[in-house]
């Protein structure tokens, strides 16, 4: 095989696997796009199905074409050096990802150097995809889990009310569960379609200028209720700050650290939050004196659906483990950064940090 044909070939294979990924990611946008222009609303969980779904027929698709054009052009006595990549790319059309391509050829063939370059690329592309897989699994998982918790309690407690002898304080009870299910249920689908929103780039980011000291001290007076109920010490310490970003997104940063700082602190507790801006940077940090965070689960706090405090059964401290997940997006699409310092059962400290603009 000339240096010519050798190239040939291997800008082939690199376009292949280019395409490849090229189109894996366009469906998505894709998708979103009919979404908007057909004006259909379908759950999150169905839209992340298609996608991948879609995606992975997209890819398939796109091999087999390779393959052909492969097979017609390649000689059949080169057939056995480019043999094992159009092997496993078969397999990988066909959701099977975890094959591999051994890189290593004759150290003396002129063809090892481009091969084990292209076979890389290749088993690279292979561990991404099941990564990817394996994250769309647990995410239907998760989403599937989440609703059928609330669907059980408002089934069991539907069928309750059928009974004709239940008094009027009982069946009131009832009711007032059934609602505070579906409420939870609504509120899971909007953080899961702003979550997709944020991910997909998808949502509005309208920076301007604002006073960050006086958004954060209105959250702290609308959130009043919550911790006066548990008779929580709220220590606030905000120095004048103004800051270039949106200011309603960040609102949701603030409200959700809030809130899980008066959630997860006892009674009697307190709350500290310190707004500062010092070396160029703007740093608000909201620290409790609550159940605290283990070390183990630090590392994954910020992951869709993890519950660091595992009551998932518990209706009162009843969430859908995507909070933080929002908030730490939030902050990346600023340019900044959130960290968690904490030791179980003494508290908790989150501590963004942003740019002035």
């Amino acid at each position: 095989m000339t240096n010519k044909d050798r190239l040939r070939v291997a800008l082939i294979f690199i376009g292949v696997v280019a395409w490849a990924a090229f189109v894996f990611s366009s469906v998505y946008s894709l998708t979103a796009w009919i979404y908007k222009l057909i004006g259909v609303t379908l759950p999150p969980a169905v839209i992340q199905l298609i996608n991948s779904m879609g995606g992975l027929l997209a890819m398939g698709l796109s091999i087999t074409v390779a393959s052909w054009l492969l097979r017609g052009r390649v000689h059949a006595g080169e057939m056995s050096v480019f043999g094992p990549i159009i092997e496993a790319m078969e397999k990988i059309a066909k959701g099977d990802f975890s094959v591999r391509v051994d890189p290593a050829l004759d150290p003396q063939s002129p063809s090892q150097h481009w091969f084990g370059s292209l076979a890389n690329s290749v088993n690279q592309m292979a561990v991404e995809l099941d990564k990817m897989e394996i994250m769309r699994q647990e995410f239907i998982s998760n989403v599937s889990h989440e609703i059928q918790s609330p669907l059980t309690s408002i089934q069991g407690f539907a069928r309750a009310l059928h009974n004709e002898h239940l008094d009027a304080e009982e069946r009131q009870h009832y009711l007032s569960i059934i609602e505070s299910e579906t409420t939870r249920l609504s509120r899971l689908s909007d953080n899961l379609l702003k979550l997709a929103s944020l991910e997909a780039d998808q949502v509005k980011f309208e920076p301007r200028p604002y006073r960050l000291d006086k958004q954060v001290r209105s959250l702290i007076l609308a959130t009043e209720p919550q911790w006066m109920a548990k008779d929580l010490a709220m220590d606030v310490a905000l120095d004048e700050v103004t800051i270039t970003a949106d200011e309603d997104l960040l609102s949701q940063v603030w409200l959700n650290l809030l809130h899980n700082s008066i959630k997860f602190t006892p009674e009697g507790g307190s709350v500290c939050v310190e707004l500062h801006q010092q070396d160029g940077m703007i740093e608000l940090m909201v620290k409790d004196t609550g159940i605290g965070i283990s070390e183990d689960d630090q590392a994954r706090i910020f992951e869709r659906f993890y519950k660091a405090d595992k009551s998932r059964t518990h209706r009162e401290n009843a969430g859908s483990g995507l909070g933080l997940s929002i908030a730490q997006k939030i902050i990346e699409i600023h340019q900044g950064s959130l960290a968690v310092e904490s030791q179980l059962g003494e508290g908790a400290a989150f501590t963004v940090v942003l740019p002035p603009t």
